[in-house]
């Protein structure tokens, strides 16, 4: 059985972080593992706090996983400080991982700080180059560009081949955040150095909490499973898209609920789930 080995913040509400990638990775058929960097008081309306995991007891967490389970593929998601960051740089040089997914979380859709201004550097030295590919949504994506500002989807290839050059990694840039009907993802691969273009209609729903660990977790499965970067993630593009109009219709909560991790289970639809 193909191992994914996700680290990131643990969300009290289950549609995001942790959660949302052990759901992700079992849909798709791999076995999940976790190592939790900060525990979030967290539900559908926002982050209200954040209680971060001593960097030690991180650290510990992610070679107790790799020194015995192992893993075929490594899902990197909310981290808080530079000195996490330079934890997980070290497991990760430690145990040889060369699948890396690195989701760049740094602000919550509430606006709560998950990543500390000063460890973008540390990020940016230590982490970002032993990522194999790294999924940064538009205002990441600024912050990674030293602050160059992204307002229309034509500037989301250049924006993207520009990271992915600069830091010399894959470069999944997500276009959630740009004002559109049809929302195009740009993936710049620096495996084959081609733009890959991953279109899909915006979903009318307030259930998209969670889709970026979503988005990470399932490339990272696929990697695991053996699919090439660009089958990857384009294979979890549609996972998150379907899971996303699967679960539009869902009442969960009072503010953005999840999207439905188990869309593709036997009986499982909207229906069925909201008449139980």
């Amino acid at each position: 059985m193909k191992k994914v080995l996700t680290i990131a913040g643990s969300d009290s509400g289950g549609g995001a972080g942790i959660q949302a990638d052990i759901k992700t990775i079992s849909a798709l058929g791999c076995y999940a593992s976790s190592a939790i960097t900060a525990v979030t008081v967290q539900n559908t309306l926002g982050v209200s706090g954040v209680h971060v995991v001593p960097t030690d007891i991180v650290e510990a967490q992610i070679d107790a996983v790799l020194s015995d389970i192992g893993a075929d593929a490594v899902k990197i998601g909310m981290l808080f400080s530079a000195d996490i960051v330079k934890a997980v740089a070290r497991q990760l040089k430690a145990h040889e991982i060369t699948s890396a997914v690195l989701d760049p979380v740094m602000v919550s859709t509430s606006g709560h700080t998950l990543f500390q201004s000063e460890a973008v550097t540390t990020l940016i030295s230590d982490l970002i180059p032993l990522a194999r590919i790294i999924t940064p949504n538009v205002p990441e994506a600024e912050v990674l560009l030293g602050g160059a500002k992204i307002t229309e989807g034509s500037q989301l290839p250049e924006a993207a081949k520009e990271l992915s050059q600069r830091f010399g990694v894959s470069v999944l840039l997500k276009a959630g955040h740009i004002e559109a009907d049809t929302l195009v993802d740009i993936l710049y691969c620096a495996e084959d150095l081609q733009l890959y273009e991953l279109p899909a209609l915006r979903v009318d729903t307030p259930n998209t909490h969670g889709t970026g660990c979503t988005m990470s977790s399932a490339i990272a499965a696929l990697l695991a499973k053996g699919f090439t970067l660009p089958e990857a993630v384009k294979g979890a593009k549609d996972y998150v898209n379907n899971a996303i109009i699967s679960g539009a219709n869902y009442s969960i909560g009072h503010g953005h609920g999840p999207v439905n991790h188990f869309y593709q289970l036997p009986n499982n639809s909207p229906q069925i789930l909201l008449s139980q």
